[in-house]
């Protein structure tokens, strides 16, 4: 990858640099959030007893991309699960390999947290993620279906 490239816990400061990549990321799946949504959010990442957490990738000391994550129990397992969230990489630094050390990073982040498995959704229309998503994952070609309560 081109650039210096670091992968490490977003800082509570560093709002500012996260928000036009949030705005980003919900635009590229055509949806809106209440500012006190995303405020909770960002609240939460930096919150000791929320399971919850954001990790950036930054390039040449610049905040370029984002994988949020969470722990949670499982019915299936003894050790929890990991789901990433959210994953996105400014369009600027897309192609460069920062969403595969995004990934690789909650991997590690996971394997410390005795997690069993790490899982995330994306579109099936999301051609260039998936690209990348079915060399890092496997498809185990489940639908999810959802009810807004």
């Amino acid at each position: 990858m081109a650039g210096n490239v670091v992968i490490r816990p977003i800082g509570e400061g560093e709002r500012e640099a996260w928000n036009p990549l949030w705005a980003g990321y919900l635009t590229f799946y055509k949806t809106a959030l209440a500012q006190d949504v995303s405020d909770l959010a960002w609240t939460r990442f930096h919150d000791p007893d929320e399971p919850m957490f954001a990790l950036g990738g930054y390039v040449d000391g610049s905040l370029a991309g984002f994988a949020h994550y969470l722990f949670h129990r499982s019915t299936w397992a003894p050790h929890r699960y990991c789901y990433l969230e959210d994953l996105f990489v400014a369009e600027s630094a897309r192609g460069r390999g920062l969403g595969r050390a995004l990934i690789e990073a909650v991997y590690e982040k996971a394997r410390a947290a005795n997690a069993s498995r790490v899982y995330w959704l994306t579109q099936s229309s999301n051609t260039q993620a998936r690209a990348l998503y079915d060399t890092v994952a496997d498809n185990l070609g489940f639908i999810q279906y959802r009810k807004v309560l």
